[in-house]
């Protein structure tokens, strides 16, 4: 069995990095380097993001999908530092979490320890 750790961080953050690469790309007309220089993140990686190579295992909900929208906004108007960029990836994993798709995903998966711990 893999920790829920694990299951967020193999699947759910790559699929939250796509969406908001998506979004910022689609929505708002970024570059891929303007969205990798965001997400601190290689082009590379955000070309597979929005190419489905990576981050395409998760289906979110609509809501989740509003979430991750407009945290791109936020991310958009710039000024954050490394850190509120992390509290706010971890926010968006917090709702996934909160949504059910963890649970109705992985039924015997509890919710992260570190998470609560934030909350």
């Amino acid at each position: 069995m893999k920790t829920t750790c694990e299951i967020m961080v193999q699947k759910v953050l790559p699929a939250i990095r796509a969406e908001l690469s998506r979004a910022m790309i689609f929505e708002h007309g970024c570059t891929q380097q303007d969205v990798a220089d965001i997400l601190e993140l290689s082009r590379a990686a955000v070309s597979q993001y929005v190419s489905e190579k990576r981050g395409a295992e998760v289906d979110f909900s609509e809501e989740t999908q509003k979430e991750i929208r407009k945290f791109a906004s936020v991310l958009l108007n710039g000024g954050l530092s490394s850190q509120e960029k992390v509290e706010g990836m971890c926010s968006i994993c917090c709702f996934v979490q909160k949504s059910g798709w963890l649970y109705r995903t992985v039924p015997e998966a509890k919710a992260c320890i570190i998470c609560k711990d934030m909350n």
